[in-house]
């Protein structure tokens, strides 16, 4: 039987542990360039951007590594995640205004196809799955 780890980054694993690199990349680049360049215009929404990418970094390791505390750490980053995709997608429908610029999770992640709203429950099923004896294959 394989271990945690290997588990995690088995099969399905793979591709969900690419994908959370991508927006790790994606969000914390968008960010830093608003940041950087138009701080002024939408301070809320580009530090959400920058907070969201750093929970998708360290999603992204913690699935990586995928042993005990990592696991852990992933599941807590990825609660994190689901929470802030939900809480800033319904403040940015109910009040926009609050949102003059679009972060990764405002609609509910709609800028990037929903990626955002779905990422978080593929993660934790996967986290459950592949924790479960015999799981992840």
């Amino acid at each position: 039987m394989p271990d945690l780890a290997t588990r995690t980054r088995s099969g399905p694993g793979r591709l969900l542990i690419a994908v959370y690199a991508i927006f790790a990349l994606a969000a914390t680049a968008r960010s830093a360039v608003q940041i950087a360049t138009r701080f002024h215009e939408a301070p809320l929404a580009y530090l959400l951007s920058a907070f969201a990418g750093i929970v998708y970094i360290v999603a992204t390791v913690c699935l990586a590594r995928g042993d005990r505390t990592s696991r852990r750490v992933a599941t807590v980053s990825i609660v994190v995640e689901l929470v802030g995709v939900l809480t800033v997608g319904t403040l940015s429908v109910v009040d926009p205004q609050a949102f003059p610029d679009a972060t990764v999770w405002s609609g509910y992640g709609r800028g990037y196809g929903f990626v955002p709203l779905v990422l978080p429950v593929l993660g934790l099923w996967w986290l459950r799955r592949t924790g479960r004896p015999g799981g992840g294959h």
